[in-house]
Parts: C-alpha cells; structure tokens; sequence
C-alpha cells in the first residue's frame, strides 16, 4: 500500500513539474503580451500598422544576431565581438560595392567573412583554451580596431549603393507588405530552428552546455562542434550587418556598439540560462521582440535614450535574477 502510495506521490511530482516547466516557458510570451497593452495603454499609436511594421524591421538586426548568440550561450559561453564582427565586415561589403563588385557578391563575401571571424573565435577558445568572456572581449578590440583601420574612421557611401535596386530592397524593402529585413529574420529563425532542436548539431549543441566532460566522453567531438558554433554567430552577426548598411545606405566604422548587449538581453529575456544546456530559440525570437517593444515604447512615449538604457539595464538584471532563481 505504501509502495503503491509513493509511485502515485512521485508521479504527481514528475506531472507538477512538467506543468511548471510549460508555464515558465510561458512566461517570455507573457511578458510581451503585457508589455504590449502596457504600451498600447500609454499610446495607443503603438498598435499603428506602420507602427508595428517599423518596430519589427528594426527587431529583424537584433534578432539575428541573438539567434547566433543563443548557441553560443546554450554551450555556456558568451561571443562580446557580434557588433564589431557586423561593424568590421559591413564596412569590407560596403567597399566592394563602392569599388564595382556586384551587391550580392558583395555581400556574401562579407558574411562569410563574419563566418571566419566567428571561427576565429572558436579556435582562440577550443585550442587556446582561453575563456569565451575573455576572448572575444579581445577580438571585440582587435575587429573594432580593424575597422577603424580599413574605414580610415570614416563612413563609406557612395552612388553604387544608393543606386543599386538589390542593395535598397534588402535593408527597406517590401515582399507582399512584409518588409524585407523580418522575411530574413523569420527565414534565418526556421532554418536555425530546425537545426537547433531537429537536427543532431543541436543535441551536441546543448550536450556541451549540460555538461561538457560527459559529451567528450559520449563521443562527440567537442572543439568542432563549437568552433562551429561560433561561425554561426559570426555569419548571423554579418548577417545583419548587410541589412543595417542597407538602411542606413553606408557603412558606419562604429555601427553594432552596444549590439552584443541587446542580444544577449533577448537570448536572456528568452528563458536561455546563461549557464547553458537549457534554452530555445523560439524564447529568443520573443526576446528580441520584447527589447525592441520596450524600445519602442519608450520612444513613443517620449522617454530620453539615457532613461532608456537604464530601463534596459535594470530588465536585465531582471531575467538574470529570475534564471538564477530557476536554478536554485
């Protein structure tokens, strides 16, 4: 009797978890929602079709490049060069398209650029051994540098850009009343969907943030799979950078400062513990629409940008707080 009375008590806990788990996924989604009427509230031009075609075009640059930092955390590391890798390899497609070579070559050999730097990354950390925080705070320095470098600090621009149809159309153009840049965020969003959580790159990928011993000893090659890892934060951080020189029409030598923060404050906001091993890439997506709602809000509502970074700041330490707490 007694026997039968525990399995019963410990199915009923096994049951309450799995609830507890579902509703903490929520609460990301949750937090949106009520952010949103909070807004809609306060300025009721929020809700504004343009309005919110705007907030998600400007949403798509941040949400690439924290769909590449959720691998990375996920295996608990953390990549602080996303901005300065957007920054560096904007600024060498911006000047390929001045010097006459066609816009999508362009742009491509400038995101597969950002795959290299990222590489470069996971080599300093898998073969040098250096911590994640560490080195790419000094990649962060070497890329910024480096642009400022091939840029001479100046902005690049020219009529080649502002004539070219293709450039225009990727960073302000529409497909069927969608803007461009959310069509490349969603698609970027389904193909690292699939291979975060249908694919076994993404079982390796949270094997090595649950623990990273046992994924050795399992079999699974542990300095590829996250070198490979951070090429991808590197190509959506280049990714983006394409579609930021697009809007702006030039190439700005300090452009992306500050981005590494906004995106891991959506992987955070997202439910993705910063220890790794435990995350999704959907809560990310909710992330980044959360920081920009927040931002636009504050906008609209006629908050200044120093007022804004402290709200930012403070929102962090929330998520931060409440993923400790999940832990505990």
């Amino acid at each position: 009797m007694t026997s039968t009375s525990n399995e019963q008590k410990l199915v009923k806990e096994v049951k309450d978890k799995k609830i507890l788990q579902q509703l903490s996924g929520l609460g990301p989604v949750l937090a949106l929602i009520v952010l949103a009427l909070i807004t809609t509230v306060m300025n009721p031009s929020f809700l504004d079709p343009n309005n919110l075609l705007n907030l998600l075009r400007q949403v798509s640059i941040n949400g690439l490049i924290a769909f590449g930092m959720t691998f990375v955390i996920l295996t608990g590391g953390i990549d602080l060069s996303v901005g300065a890798i957007l920054a560096l390899t904007s600024a060498l497609s911006a000047m390929m398209i001045t010097s006459g070579v066609p816009t999508l070559i362009a742009m491509l050999i400038g995101i597969i650029f950002g795959g290299l730097l990222g590489g470069l990354n996971g080599l300093i950390i898998t073969k040098g051994g250096a911590a994640p925080f560490i080195a790419s705070l000094a990649t962060m320095t070497i890329f910024r540098g480096a642009t400022y470098v091939f840029t001479n600090g100046n902005p690049i621009t020219s009529k080649a850009m502002n004539n070219s149809f293709i450039f225009q159309f990727i960073g302000r153009g529409y497909f069927f009343g969608i803007p461009v840049p959310v069509i490349i965020m969603l698609i970027s969003f389904f193909i690292l969907y699939i291979l975060l959580h249908k694919m076994t790159f993404g079982r390796k990928t949270y094997a090595l943030g649950g623990n990273e011993k046992a994924a050795f000893v399992s079999g699974i090659k542990v300095n590829i799979t996250k070198t490979w890892i951070y090429v991808i934060s590197g190509i959506m951080s280049s990714a983006a950078g394409m579609i930021l020189i697009s809007r702006l029409s030039s190439a700005q030598p300090d452009a992306g400062t500050g981005f590494e923060m906004d995106a891991i404050a959506a992987v955070v906001l997202g439910g993705t513990s910063l220890a790794g091993g435990r995350g999704r890439i959907f809560g990310t997506l909710i992330g980044a629409l959360i920081i920009g709602t927040l931002n636009n809000g504050m906008n609209l509502i006629g908050i200044s940008s120093f007022y804004q970074q402290i709200v930012k700041g403070i929102v962090i330490i929330i998520a931060v707080l409440l993923d400790r707490r999940k832990k505990a």
